[in-house]
């Protein structure tokens, strides 16, 4: 069944996606391209002035939007910035190892793929996966996120996932109390599968900016062999990038 739409949120994403086609609109504008009456479209501008997000320029020019809405799609050029860090930093990594890596972030309460380096790796038995959505729980990439979040952030992705009962709360606190000690998250799938992954987490602080793993066959190597092979490449990788994703964005 799809999701009930609120009027008074289309109505207004309407006028805010009709001022953007534009360098600024009138009323008459407006009420043409939503198909909203003029009481509805003026009411609709002046709370969007009252918040910020539009202003009044002239009678004949109208109304246009204010840089405020640039803040609506932070999280969108963050993923962008730390992806652009990331690339050479990670095609280096498999350049020089061989295995690829894939890099994620957290998207409404799953971990998504957002660059690998599977198609440069003569190792890679995957496709890149780009915008796949992998299980928080079960994933190298989501438990490593869990692991290293801040407490109140790790609460919401499990409430917004759909909340635990106390012994799986139990089970997962003993989870990722192992991964904060090794430094590393191994892929936990519910039935044996041929590849397996190790991550890491990517941090500025006490912010989880991004997760980062190592994907390899299960006959290639042992989680132990591949925890000592690279786990501590794969921690200095992630600490090049944090780096370099803070010059980008300073502060």
């Amino acid at each position: 069944m799809p999701a009930a739409i609120i009027e008074p949120v289309r109505r207004s994403f309407a006028v805010l996606e009709a001022l953007s086609r534009r360098r600024s609109s009138t009323v008459g504008v407006l009420m043409r391209e939503t198909g909203l009456p003029r009481p509805t479209v003026v009411r609709l501008l002046q709370t969007l002035i009252a918040l910020g997000y539009a202003s009044r320029l002239s009678r004949q020019q109208g109304y246009r939007l204010t840089d405020r809405v640039l803040g609506l799609s932070e999280s969108i050029r963050f993923v962008d910035h730390l992806v652009d860090a990331a690339i050479p930093h990670m095609s280096r990594f498999t350049a020089e190892h061989g295995w690829p890596l894939y890099l994620a972030t957290l998207s409404f309460g799953a971990i998504v793929i957002r660059h690998s380096t599977a198609p440069e790796s003569p190792m890679s038995f995957e496709g890149a996966a780009l915008n796949t959505r992998r299980p928080m729980l079960i994933s190298a990439l989501g438990r490593v996120w869990l692991a290293f979040c801040p407490d109140e952030e790790r609460r919401t992705i499990l409430r917004d996932m759909g909340g635990l009962t106390r012994r799986q709360e139990a089970a997962l606190d003993e989870v990722l109390a192992r991964v904060r000690r090794d430094g590393v998250a191994f892929t936990q799938p519910p039935r044996p599968t041929r590849l397996h992954g190790m991550a890491v987490p990517i941090r500025r602080g006490e912010r989880v900016l991004g997760s980062l793993s190592i994907r390899f066959p299960r006959s290639a190597m042992t989680e132990e062999e591949v925890r000592q092979r690279f786990g501590k490449r794969l921690q200095a990788l992630a600490r090049v990038i944090a780096s370099d994703v803070a010059r980008r964005l300073p502060g």
